[in-house]
């Protein structure tokens, strides 16, 4: 019977010492519930011959005042187990399980069961739980509205949330789908494993395995921004003077990147090379609009930053994707200015704030629009990103209009 559950190890990543041991607890919960008590019982795993041995201590008592069966044995009984014994003294009567008919067999069946899948879950838990942040790949098993299922190559089974997935993913069932472990919930004890491909971890993994000198430590990759399916930055650091992080991470003629870029669904993917000193950090992350000067506040965690006319609308990148990712990647707040040239008139938006609401001008401003020219010359899917009300933006314009009409 035992060794049948050798299998247990690959089967349901249970070894054969823990089964054993669950052996051993089931049929001590059996003889619980049939006697009232397991404390007098021995019952014997072995593996070798693949059996179960159970023995009942039993007190030795006088013939004809034996008062509890379960704890108790007369003298003339017990010596039939053991001629040798004496009145209070134990003998071990040897229990055969199968005796007790088929309800207590499938007690113990049912019980064996619940514990066996109780482990099976806490394995495949704590397996999952180290495996956070890895890159995993599962099989297209079925797909609904809001989240797909996927069965890892042990028949796993893993939940990707639709906000997990790239927009511009497309997959059908049967399809296999690489993506990163991102986190394991584990309500009622029924571990539910959660996988995406949006996490900015994916990228990490999916550089670490494509660029041999971050998966050797000799490139760290310092600071990941995402949107997914539309951009990202990546900035990373080389310990060794002789490597170029950069050209290492994009390989000759882009070969490492590209592989990259094609998994995330031609994700446009910019790597910089990291610096401690934030202002030249901020103007490699806003790359590749080119800056005139930066004015950096380190203890509110903000720049403001000052480019030629022609360099706004790059800094600030289509639909706000560059600036937005320049303040992830730094963990700065930039605002971004046109450079006033001489005989230019402009005037920056916090002068407005007596007739514009403060928090227009924060969305404005969070997308690189810190003056009225800026806001003015601004094009209207540049607009859009501020998510304002029509109402809302020709009250804007109209404010700003008028001041240069003035």
């Amino acid at each position: 019977m035992v060794d049948r559950f050798a299998e247990f190890k690959e089967l349901k990543n249970i070894d054969k010492t823990t089964m054993i041991s669950v052996l051993e607890e089931s049929f001590r919960n059996v003889l619980a519930k049939m006697f009232g008590s397991d404390e007098n019982f021995d019952v014997i795993m072995n593996p070798d011959k693949g059996d179960c041995e159970i023995y009942q201590n039993l007190k030795v008592v006088a013939d004809g005042t034996v008062e509890n069966p379960d704890m108790e044995i007369g003298l003339t009984d017990a010596r039939e187990i053991d001629p040798e014994c004496e009145i209070g003294e134990d003998v071990a009567k040897q229990i055969f399980f199968e005796k007790f008919g088929r309800r207590a067999i499938l007690t113990l069946r049912q019980t064996l069961q619940s514990k066996i899948l109780d482990l099976q879950k806490d394995a495949i838990f704590s397996k999952f739980r180290e495996l956070e942040g890895e890159i995993i790949v599962g099989e297209v098993h079925q797909i609904w509205k809001k989240e797909m299922l996927l069965l890892d190559e042990e028949q796993n089974e893993l939940i990707m949330p639709k906000d997990e997935q790239i927009p511009g993913d497309n997959f059908h069932k049967g399809d296999m789908v690489r993506a990163v472990v991102k986190r394991v919930d584990n309500p009622n004890n029924n571990p539910k494993i959660i996988v995406s491909r949006t996490d900015e971890r994916f990228l990490r993994r999916l550089f670490e395995n494509e660029v041999p000198e971050i998966h050797d430590g000799l490139i760290t990759i310092k600071t990941v921004a995402r949107i997914p399916g539309e951009r990202a930055k990546i900035a990373v650091e080389s310990y060794d003077d002789r490597i170029d992080p950069v050209g290492a991470c994009v390989g000759p003629k882009g070969s490492r990147i590209h592989g990259i870029v094609r998994e995330l669904r031609n994700e446009n993917i910019d790597v910089i090379s990291y610096t401690s000193n934030p202002s030249l950090f901020i103007q490699r992350a806003l790359s590749p609009a080119k800056i005139s000067s930066i004015r950096i506040n380190e203890e509110d965690r903000k720049a403001e930053v000052f480019l030629h006319p022609e360099m706004v609308s790059l800094a600030i990148g289509k639909g706000g994707h560059n600036i937005r990712l320049a303040t992830m990647l730094t963990g700065y707040s930039i605002d971004v200015y046109r450079d006033i040239e001489e005989g230019e008139e402009d005037i920056y938006l916090d002068e407005f704030r007596d007739e514009i609401d403060d928090w227009v001008i924060e969305a404005l401003k969070d997308l690189g629009l810190g003056t009225a020219k800026a806001v003015l010359n601004a094009s209207p899917e540049v607009l859009e990103q501020a998510d304002l009300e029509d109402s809302t933006l020709e009250h804007v314009m109209s404010v700003i209009r008028s001041e240069f009409e003035e």
